[in-house]
């Protein structure tokens, strides 16, 4: 698809507010930009208070609405004596809750001012009631983002481990959590490594994906890589960067890294060894696999980018709203890709421009075989083998599937129950191509 120009220029004349106000104005710009006005004037960041400061974070996430825990370990920090507050290590962005009632054609009372919705949870019901705002009958309260009560996830099995710990190096330093199945003696195990998406971290992204339920029944040590705010304020990994497109350098630099400390310090096999994300992750993973193959032998994606989709902010959003023709040509390992084909926050058609660089060098037989999950979802799922039967890749494509985790939980964010499952569907293959591969 050919960019729209004068798209174009706006956001780049919004990239440039980054050199003066800092990245959150910068991203308030962008979103103005987007929306087809001019570029508003720039706001130091040190300038924005918690509320403004949240919601121009929440412009440049690309998942729907910060996780529960966030909102709430900000009203705690809020409501506690100033010399007695502690700093909000968490994701502060709020979800857009004005947008939100304008779709689902609620209007709101005159004067009321959309920014006086931000803080209203958990008890968004009762302050709807209090403003006069009579939700449709459809409509379930627990719909509204942000709202959900989450249950919380399943106790560790016993055993089991979910450890902290960081790694270092040229690049940068980043934490990551490890979780060890109650399995694990010391026997080679496979290895997957978690990348998660916006406004996100890996204890949230654990629980969602269930990723660690399924390593325990199968045997796998996970890993959980955490993007910090201080590289990125949504906790985006930074996959449009050109800076981070490159071997030995930036975030891929670092994720290898982890794997590789993981590697030496548990019992891992090498041929076994995969990367996993959601979103910005899945994009990353994408990046990661493609200039390590040496370290990762499969990659899985859900609703993310190709390599090359974009080399700053401007392209990025363009190729998350119109959908990228295809980056880099160099392949890589082999990939299952999922992907909702209404969703509106990363355009559908990314996901089969990652299996067309995918399968680039690649000849390939197909099967498409179509189906529906326990939950609900209906998929179209197609299967790519090589000329000798080795399987190289599997598109899932989802249908009526929106930006979240197919059959994920209920206790983490961004996730759709309804299925297929995502986590085990990845394992499965995982396991798959890399059994073809040893010897």
């Amino acid at each position: 698809m050919k960019p729209d120009p004068e798209m174009m220029a706006r956001l780049r004349a919004a990239t440039e507010q980054l050199m003066k106000g800092g990245p959150l104005a910068a991203t308030a710009a962008i979103q103005q930009a987007l929306a087809g006005g001019a570029a508003p004037a720039t706001t130091p960041d040190d300038a924005l208070d918690g509320t403004d400061a949240g919601t121009a974070h929440a412009t440049l996430k690309d998942l729907n609405a910060p996780p529960t825990y966030a909102q709430a370990r900000k009203r705690a920090a809020s409501a506690r004596p100033q010399a007695q507050a502690a700093p909000d290590t968490g994701p502060s962005a709020q979800p857009d809750i004005g947008g939100w009632l304008k779709k689902a054609g609620i209007k709101l009372p005159e004067g009321l001012a959309t920014g006086d919705l931000a803080g209203a949870q958990p008890d968004m019901s009762e302050w709807l009631k209090k403003a006069g705002i009579n939700l449709p009958e459809s409509l379930a309260t627990g719909d509204l983002p942000g709202v959900r009560k989450r249950p919380p996830p399943p106790p560790l099995p016993e055993g089991a481990q979910f450890l902290s710990a960081s790694y270092t190096c040229t690049a940068g330093t980043r934490g990551y959590k490890l979780y060890i199945p109650s399995t694990y003696r010391g026997q080679p195990m496979p290895l997957i490594v978690m990348l998660h998406g916006c406004t996100q971290d890996p204890d949230d992204f654990a629980a969602g994906t269930r990723m660690n339920q399924v390593a325990e029944e199968t045997g796998c040590l996970v890993a959980w890589p955490a993007q910090s705010q201080q590289a990125n304020s949504s906790r985006c990994w930074n996959w449009f960067s050109a800076a981070d497109q490159q071997h030995g350098r930036g975030e891929p630099a670092i994720i290898a890294g982890i794997a590789r400390q993981v590697m030496a310090e548990y019992a891992v096999d090498p041929a076994q060894v995969s990367i996993a994300g959601l979103s910005a992750g899945g994009a990353m993973a994408v990046v990661v696999g493609a200039l390590y193959p040496d370290v990762f032998k499969a990659v899985g994606v859900h609703s993310g980018l190709p390599f090359g989709a974009a080399r700053d902010l401007p392209s990025a959003l363009q190729a998350m709203k119109q959908g990228a023709p295809g980056g880099d040509k160099r392949g890589g390992p082999p990939l299952i890709v999922f992907h909702g084909d209404k969703d509106g926050t990363v355009h559908p058609k990314n996901g089969a421009a990652i299996l067309q660089d995918g399968l680039h060098r690649h000849g390939t037989d197909s099967e498409v075989v179509r189906g529906k999950a326990t939950g609900g979802r209906r998929y179209t799922r197609t299967v790519y083998q090589g000329g000798d039967g080795t399987p190289r890749a599997e598109h899932w494509e989802l249908h009526g599937g929106g930006h979240a985790w197919a059959g994920g939980s209920a206790s983490g964010s961004y996730t759709d129950p309804t299925g297929p499952d995502a986590s085990r569907e990845m394992v499965r293959f995982f396991a798959a191509v890399t059994a073809k591969r040893q010897p």
